[in-house]
């Protein structure tokens, strides 16, 4: 008995004004699957990320999520979202708690009191992620790892099926980065959430993801990363001057080690 994929992205085409953005973009998502949408900047793939969630119309081709169309699977709660400007003043007074809150205050309203169930969600997401001991510190005095972690569970507090990241690691050093990455794992395997991610760095990604789906502009590599041609694909979507680097984490120097 065959299942049918928790997303399907079909024949999809999107443009701004005369400007063709996604050309002909066809691609499926598993449940439980991380898959990485891979391209150098302005290739489409946050505007994929977000046709995929309902917030860009394509002007040809069909998204489904879980069967439905990404503005219903959206008013259900089926997505947890990371942007990749999701910031915060390092002087505004707020926890980490705080934080992670502020998506349950879109189910109650601002100005609605929290409930114990709201709580208890809030108190688990950040243990989830590891953060839960530091839920009281100012989020401003974080670490970048720590910071992209109250995030993630901000986005978890949402109790969604799919949690939708782009660029989430920019800014992390290596060692971060993993740990990072780990998370990831860890909350597909415990949590059964599947996972979609946009990154530019695909020697990174490919360590961890079920799937890599290679854009610029169209979909040129759909598959999982053993199965990449990967000197023929990175010409086609990053240019020919373009060498993978791979970050192995049990090199002592990549570790920060002496």
């Amino acid at each position: 008995m065959t299942t049918r994929p928790l997303i399907e992205v079909k024949n999809i085409s999107l443009r701004y004004e005369h400007n063709v953005v996604l050309e002909d973009i066809t691609l499926t998502i598993d449940e439980r699957e991380i898959v990485s949408i891979v391209g150098p900047n302005g290739s489409g793939k946050s505007t994929l990320l977000k046709t995929i969630m309902g917030l860009k119309e394509p002007f040809t081709g069909t998204v489904t999520v879980n069967g439905m169309n990404p503005n219903e699977a959206r008013k259900k709660g089926m997505f947890g979202y990371l942007s990749q400007q999701s910031s915060y003043d390092s002087q505004f007074p707020v926890r980490a708690w705080d934080v992670v809150a502020m998506s349950r205050y879109t189910r109650t309203g601002l100005f609605e009191k929290l409930l114990r169930q709201d709580r208890a969600v809030i108190e688990t997401s950040l243990d989830r992620v590891g953060m839960l001991e530091h839920r009281n510190q100012h989020f401003g005095s974080l670490s970048g790892g720590q910071k992209q972690r109250v995030l993630i569970a901000r986005a978890l507090a949402l109790e969604p099926k799919i949690l939708l990241l782009d660029e989430p690691a920019t800014g992390l050093d290596a060692v971060a980065q993993d740990s990072f990455y780990e998370l990831l794992q860890k909350l597909r395997t415990e949590s059964g959430l599947t996972i979609l991610m946009v990154s530019h760095d695909i020697g990174a990604v490919s360590e961890i993801v079920d799937k890599l789906a290679c854009i610029n502009r169209k979909i040129h590599f759909h598959g999982k990363p053993s199965e990449c041609q990967p000197h023929e694909m990175i010409a086609k979507v990053f240019g020919s001057n373009i060498h993978v680097v791979r970050h192995d984490k049990n090199c002592p120097t990549c570790r920060g080690e002496r």
